[in-house]
């Protein structure tokens, strides 16, 4: 039993890619339309590690955060809009909140991208800082049942574990349906299971200021500004419309062109609606087909002399 004078030591393991599907599910797909704050985050998870142990939050401290996820290669990320730069500024956040940051590269295997390793690095790390750093509590962050034999070790520690996972679906923007579920199994074994979605849902109609914190006020994956592209002859205007969840499309004579939330270049794809007018570059995708490739929001300027002046 931990006294109420003891620090109850935390430490907390990121399953990046599970993170960034579920942030990017807030963004895009929830009617929260923000991201996950990391820094809200963390306080949540103090709190209710002090909820749990029956202590006062501020005894309760992430004294190590770690985060794991594959990554492609810069180049690949070069050739994809803004990625290079929403990779840096996350990157920033992670940093400026102490949390250290592990990389492996996604490689192509037989004409799919693989990063397997990831999970077991996140594994053998989560368990070998438990056992020097001696936590009281290891928090996951993530749904995968293959983390039960690590929660398994953690046990023989003495360390509890606490696992936040969040249970969703939706329609993406090319129309499947995406299920997220977290494992019965690795439920059944940790010591915390925290469902995330009922907890944010619940917080957010109570207006609950830890759970309204858990959200980022600005979306950090996008740059402020302009890019080179729209410095040339190739940039086009348009209005937007059928604004969807995750994209949307540009009247563009004499097909209207298709974009998704990650060819916006400037703002926040939430902000755009039906009618804005829209700054835009014409690319080919995968298969051919023009679509719209940096994409910004521009304020039409009234009362000028000139009536096509944007």
């Amino acid at each position: 039993m931990i006294s109420s004078q003891d620090l109850v030591r935390i430490g907390v393991f990121y399953d990046g890619n599970y993170f960034l599907h579920v942030s990017n599910y807030y963004n895009y797909f929830h009617p929260r339309r923000k991201r996950l704050n990391i820094a809200g985050l963390h306080e949540f998870i103090r709190n209710m590690v002090a909820r749990e142990e029956d202590v006062d939050a501020k005894y309760c401290q992430v004294i190590e955060a770690h985060y794991f996820r594959g990554r492609i290669s810069a180049q690949e990320a070069s050739q994809r809009g803004n990625q290079l730069y929403n990779d840096r500024v996350f990157d920033d956040i992670l940093m400026s909140e102490g949390v250290v940051t592990h990389y492996l590269p996604i490689r192509t295997r037989g004409g799919k991208k693989d990063d397997k390793g990831i999970d077991v690095w996140l594994a053998l790390e989560a368990f070998e800082q438990a056992f020097y750093k001696r936590f009281n509590v290891l928090v996951l962050i993530t749904s995968d049942g293959d983390y039960v034999p690590l929660i398994r070790k953690l046990n023989s520690l003495g360390s509890k574990v606490m696992v936040l996972s969040w249970d969703f679906d939706y329609t993406d923007d090319m129309g499947r349906e995406v299920v997220t579920r977290t494992s019965q199994d690795l439920i059944r074994e940790v010591t915390f299971p925290v469902a995330m979605h009922d907890v944010i849902n619940h917080g957010l109609k109570s207006n609950d200021k830890l759970i309204v914190n858990l959200f980022a006020q600005q979306d950090y994956g996008q740059p402020k500004q302009v890019p080179a592209e729209f410095e040339n002859d190739s940039v086009q205007h348009g209005a937007a419309m059928n604004m969807n969840n995750g994209y949307g499309f540009i009247q563009f004579p004499p097909n209207n062109l298709f974009f998704h939330y990650l060819d916006v270049v400037e703002g926040d794809f939430n902000e755009i609606h039906d009618g804005d007018m829209l700054e835009f570059t014409v690319e080919k995708n995968d298969k051919g087909q023009d679509v719209a490739k940096n994409v910004r929001k521009v304020e039409i300027i009234e009362n000028q002399e000139d009536p096509n002046a944007w």
